[in-house]
């Protein structure tokens, strides 16, 4: 649904050549203190780690410029959609079917991201892994998605992402899932195949 690296292109201007890459480097840390903090058992929520994975990309880049990372932060609250993604969620519910976003995100991190898309209409619930204190892939965040919407077969559900890692563990789980390859990447090799591939969202009500 949104654009992770929105955020450093608009500075780019400002952060010069360096900014692709340190928007590369804050994602991955940004990813890897999830997993590394549900294995540690010390989990803090999705702000704080997207925080301290900045800190280590600009660190790990010499950029120390005063309030850089508080302006940074601030655009990550007001992540671009991608286009198709509106008529793609409005498609999905003209068949009747129930919208949900599962994320590692924490609920005002969603809540304003969904609200700057103008999403907010197109959505029946809106589900953090806080409610859960564990980040994806664990099976526990899944699990919580079938009990909030109330589904009792793991199938029912169409689990859709465009991160390989969490269609793995979301297809290991039993959910049906839609990657959506926006980038040309491969499947992990670990266990959970995709059931479907899409280039965009445009392609997902034809499936469902």
């Amino acid at each position: 649904l949104f654009d992770v690296h929105a955020p450093m292109r608009k500075l780019s201007a400002e952060i010069g050549e360096k900014a692709d890459e340190i928007s590369k480097l804050w994602r991955q840390k940004q990813l890897e203190y999830t997993w590394l903090r549900s294995l540690m058992g010390v989990h803090a929520d999705f702000w704080h780690v997207t925080g301290d994975a900045l800190d280590y990309a600009l660190d790990a880049h010499g950029v120390s410029e005063p309030g850089l990372k508080d302006e940074i932060m601030s655009l990550y609250l007001k992540l671009d959609a991608y286009p198709e993604a509106a008529a793609a969620l409005e498609a999905v519910k003209a068949k009747g079917k129930l919208t949900a976003i599962l994320s590692n995100g924490s609920p005002s991190m969603l809540d304003a991201a969904v609200r700057h898309a103008g999403l907010e209409k197109l959505f029946n619930m809106v589900l953090s892994v806080e409610d859960v204190g564990i980040y994806k892939p664990s099976r526990r965040v899944y699990r919580h998605a079938m009990q909030k919407l109330q589904i009792h077969e793991a199938p029912a559900i169409c689990f859709v992402t465009s991160n390989t890692w969490d269609a793995a563990g979301a297809a290991q789980f039993g959910f049906q899932v839609v990657r959506v390859d926006r980038f040309g990447l491969k499947d992990d090799r670990i266990p959970g195949k995709p059931a479907a591939l899409i280039k965009d969202l445009s392609e997902l009500a034809a499936l469902v």
